[in-house]
């Protein structure tokens, strides 16, 4: 991965799909090719990471409830707290993931507060989805 931009809150970093060769997730298929553009902040309880074909076509936004990112020598460390979300590039899919992982983690009883935050920042991204995340992002969603 490499660092494109960090303004002190808010960094990007982008770079190949680094999993299995095919990850079929029912609702997208992550390849070997795949580019990532990953967007973490540091006061946020979210990421998001822009998935784009071997083209640089936009497939979706893999969204993931995290805690606040830490950054540290360029590298950008994220405690993910299970609930995720999944928007297609044209916004006709946005779908809610791993609710029942998040509620079998214990969160909500170890750490009510962190819970707390991680459910509004379900929202948030939620409501973000709507728009295909151009004002968070700053980017012209594709038609």
């Amino acid at each position: 991965m490499t660092v494109i931009s960090d303004d002190g809150d808010h960094v990007v970093v982008e770079g190949p799909y680094a999993g299995a060769p095919e990850r079929d997730l029912g609702f997208v298929v992550f390849e070997v090719g795949d580019w990532f553009v990953e967007h973490y902040w540091r006061r946020r309880w979210y990421s998001i990471k822009e998935v784009q074909d071997r083209e640089r076509r936009r497939k979706g936004w893999y969204c993931d409830v995290t805690r606040p990112a830490q950054v540290a020598a360029a590298v950008v460390t994220s405690v993910d707290l299970d609930l995720d979300l999944w928007v297609s590039a044209d916004g006709s899919q946005i779908v809610v993931l791993d609710e029942d992982e998040f509620a079998a983690s214990g969160l909500e009883d170890r750490d009510p507060d962190a819970a707390a935050r991680a459910r509004e920042a379900l929202v948030t991204l939620s409501k973000q989805a709507r728009t295909r995340f151009e004002r968070l992002l700053g980017i012209v969603a594709d038609s």
